[in-house]
C-alpha cells in the first residue's frame, strides 16, 4: 500500500533542497546557498534571528536518507557525518551573517545556537541557527519554547551531535535512536523556566515579558560596557597626543613632509577606496 502524500506546507523544505537552482527562491526566503545546502529564512523565528540550513538533495542520498536527522543517522556513518559537516561549515556562514546584522541594529553581539529538534513535523532535515534569545512575537506556546531550550534536552546542539561520532560505538548507536517516548515528554512536562536564570514562570505571557526584561538588561550592560571601552580609547589616545612635546613635533613633521625641491611629481594617493 502506498504511502499518503505529504501536506504541501509539510514538505515545503524537501522542494526547496529538490531544486537545481535555489537561486529560483525569492530572496524573502533564501539567504544563502552552496553546492551542498541552502539557508532560508523561518517563517516562524523563535528568536530575533533564526534561520534554517538545509541540506541539497544530492547522490548518494536521497529525499528518504535526509526525511530528518534519525533518518541521517542511519546512512554509512561517514556519510551521514560528511552531510553533518557541510550544515556546519554553512551555519558557520550564517553565524558570521548574524553578527554583522547584530552590530548594525545592536552595536553588540550575542550568543548564536546552532541544533536539531530530533521529532520533526517538517518532512526534510533542517538545522535551526537562532540567537540566543528566545525573544519573539512568534513565540507562543510552552512547547515551543521548550523546543529550543538549550540546556532541557530537546535542542540537540550540533556540536554534541557531531561529538557522537568520535565516541565508543555503543554510545552512538544508542544515541542515534531518538526515541520519540524519550524526546517528546520535554516538551510540555515540567515548568516553564528562563533559560538564563532557571526562574520558574507561571504562563507564557510571563515567560515573554520575563525574557524581554533579561534582553533589555543585556543591552543595557552591553551599551555600558562599549561606553567605557569608548572613554578608555579616548583617554589613551589623549595619553599619546599629549606625550609628543613641542620640541619633537617640527623634527616629526619635517621627515613625514615631503621635500618640496626633491624633484618628485607623483601623487599622494589617499582617502576612501572606490568600489
Amino acid at each position: 500500500m502506498s504511502t499518503a502524500p505529504s501536506a504541501p506546507n509539510l514538505a515545503i523544505f524537501r522542494s526547496y533542497a529538490s531544486r537545481p537552482n535555489p537561486t529560483t527562491l525569492p530572496p524573502s526566503i533564501l539567504l544563502s546557498h552552496s553546492e551542498t545546502c541552502l539557508t532560508v529564512f523561518d517563517a516562524f523565528p523563535k528568536s530575533i534571528f533564526h534561520f534554517l540550513v538545509i541540506p541539497r538533495i544530492q547522490p548518494p542520498l536521497s529525499a528518504r536518507h535526509l526525511a530528518d536527522l534519525r533518518s541521517l543517522l542511519r546512512c554509512e556513518k561517514s556519510i551521514a557525518k560528511e552531510v553533518l559537516m557541510n550544515l556546519h561549515e554553512e551555519a558557520n556562514n550564517v553565524k558570521k551573517m548574524i553578527e554583522e546584522e547584530m552590530m548594525k541594529l545592536y552595536k553588540f553581539k550575542w550568543d548564536i545556537w546552532m541544533g536539531f529538534h530530533p521529532i520533526s513535523s517538517m518532512e526534510h532535515l533542517h538545522l535551526h541557527v537562532l540567537s540566543a534569545d528566545l525573544y519573539s512575537p512568534k513565540m507562543k506556546l510552552k512547547k515551543h519554547y521548550n523546543s529550543f531550550h538549550p540546556s532541557l534536552g530537546f535542542f540537540l546542539h550540533l556540536k554534541d551531535v557531531l561529538s557522537w561520532f568520535d565516541a565508543v560505538p555503543s554510545y552512538y548507536r544508542r544515541m542515534i535512536k531518538l526515541d520519540a517516548s524519550q524526546y517528546e515528554p520535554l516538551l510540555k512536562d515540567g515548568d516553564l523556566c528562563c533559560w538564563r536564570c532557571d526562574r520558574s514562570l507561571e504562563s507564557m505571557p510571563r515567560l515573554k515579558a520575563h525574557l524581554q526584561e533579561e534582553f533589555d538588561k543585556l543591552t543595557t550592560r552591553e551599551k555600558a560596557k562599549s561606553e567605557r571601552k569608548r572613554k578608555r580609547t579616548n583617554v589613551s589616545t589623549s595619553s599619546v597626543q599629549a606625550s609628543v612635546t613641542d620640541d619633537e613635533r617640527p623634527e616629526k613633521v619635517a621627515r613625514l613632509t615631503p621635500s618640496q625641491d626633491d624633484g618628485s611629481n607623483e601623487s599622494a594617493v589617499g582617502g576612501d577606496l572606490q568600489s
